[in-house]
């Protein structure tokens, strides 16, 4: 080990601890990151130091390939509409036991076994997330669209000292529940606590110029940059929905938005604490 590196590093990080203490950030996990176990670990040992130097932490979730495991086993298919999943009754039930359930308790667990104090919640609780049916042009079923977002509940959790983590399920009118995009859910969180960062940690370094080509990450990204890059085909497929929760987030307040690579051991202190970073921020 070169003691001096280390120290660099650390002298580094110094300036960048100062500007997020006592700031909100709000982190999306989802999709394939989360089924490696190794760097679920890195994720969440990211999460505890980030909380135990004074920066307010909130994890918002997915689990898309565990709701497909599930239905799998209960001999039901995955349909998906231009990347959505088709939500019937009986697969809104599967997401709710899946989300709610064990994908939430299981990263709730993992925070607390690294010394974080953490409360697992979704949309459902306090009235967290309210919804209505989505309106495309293929009924989803039980697909839904953010009405409006109340953080009474996620505020109360972090100034109690926890780690909020928080499912993509919402509430309707009525009662009904709704199976929401886990990107869009995170953004309209991170309006509605006036956030410092929006993070979303994918299986691509960021934004590239050639999506085979890993040298061609754009570090960052002006909001007024976006409708070029849509033009000239560089967002397209799977980012789209990622860029759009981005720049909805920069336009109503959000400081910054980041794209970055969770299959990256330490990824959130690499593009938070150091000069370089290893995603694309979206300013």
């Amino acid at each position: 080990m070169n003691y001096d590196d280390v120290a660099v590093v650390l002298a580094e990080s110094l300036p960048y601890i100062q500007k997020y203490r006592g700031k909100t950030i709000v982190i999306k996990y989802g999709g394939s990151v989360m089924k490696d176990e190794r760097l679920k670990r890195y994720v969440i040992n990211d999460l505890v130091l980030m909380k135990c130097i004074g920066i307010n932490i909130v994890l918002v979730h997915g689990g898309g390939p565990f709701i497909s495991s599930h239905l799998k086993k209960l001999n039901k298919k995955s349909i998906f509409v231009d990347g959505l999943r088709y939500t019937d009754d009986e697969t809104m039930d599967v997401v709710q036991m899946v989300l709610c359930g064990k994908v939430n308790k299981d990263l709730v667990n993992l925070i607390e076994d690294y010394g974080g104090k953490s409360i697992g919640l979704c949309g459902i609780d306090g009235n967290m997330i309210e919804a209505r049916k989505a309106s495309f042009k293929v009924d989803l079923g039980n697909v839904g669209e953010i009405v409006r977002v109340n953080p009474e509940v996620i505020n109360d959790s972090i100034d109690d000292g926890y780690i909020p983590v928080i499912s993509s399920v919402a509430r309707g009118i009525k009662g009904e529940l709704y199976n929401i995009n886990a990107d869009t859910c995170t953004f309209r969180i991170a309006v509605s606590l006036k956030a410092q960062n929006l993070i979303l940690l994918t299986d691509v370094p960021g934004i590239m110029t050639d999506t085979q080509d890993s040298s061609t990450l754009i570090s960052e990204i002006k909001l007024e940059d976006i409708p070029k890059m849509y033009r000239d085909n560089i967002i397209k497929g799977g980012m789209i929905p990622k860029i759009n929760s981005c720049a909805e987030a920069i336009k109503s307040g959000v400081k910054s938005a980041h794209i970055i690579d969770g299959r990256v051991p330490h990824c959130l202190l690499l593009e938070l604490f150091s000069k370089k970073g290893i995603g694309t921020m979206i300013y």
